[in-house]
């Protein structure tokens, strides 16, 4: 799995979900990625000539962890089209330069007014606000 937002560590919403010890921390890494600010959380939608920031994560439970995420992130299986964000597998490339397949949520609705996260790292924009 591959988290750029509120799911990261230093924040509590992988511990309410109940999957945090069915996740191993395997570093930093960054996904070809536009992230923007939403207000509450980030987004980040597929783009070649960015970079997005986060964290890398092994999943012991897929059967159930990727369910339970899908209902954190608004992704239907059986509805794509009307989900919030989409599932899918990206290019992670980490930080001592080894890439790695891993689950990402893109952002699947309009961004309105968002303003994009120019160093692509939620942690690093939050911590400046």
């Amino acid at each position: 799995m591959f988290f750029y937002g509120t799911l990261m560590a230093g924040f509590d919403r992988r511990r309410q979900a109940g999957i945090d010890d069915k996740l191993t921390y395997k570093g930093r890494g960054s996904i070809k990625a536009a992230l923007f600010d939403l207000g509450l959380y980030p987004a980040a939608v597929p783009a070649p000539d960015r970079q997005a920031w986060g964290e890398v994560y092994e999943v012991t439970e897929p059967e159930t962890v990727l369910p339970a995420l899908d209902v954190i992130e608004g992704f239907s299986p059986a509805q794509p089209d009307t989900s919030l964000y989409l599932r899918t597998r990206a290019e992670v490339i980490l930080q001592d330069g080894s890439g790695a397949q891993a689950w990402v949520y893109f952002y699947n609705a309009p961004l309105g007014k968002a303003r994009r996260i120019p160093s692509g790292d939620y942690l690093e924009h939050i911590k400046a606000r």
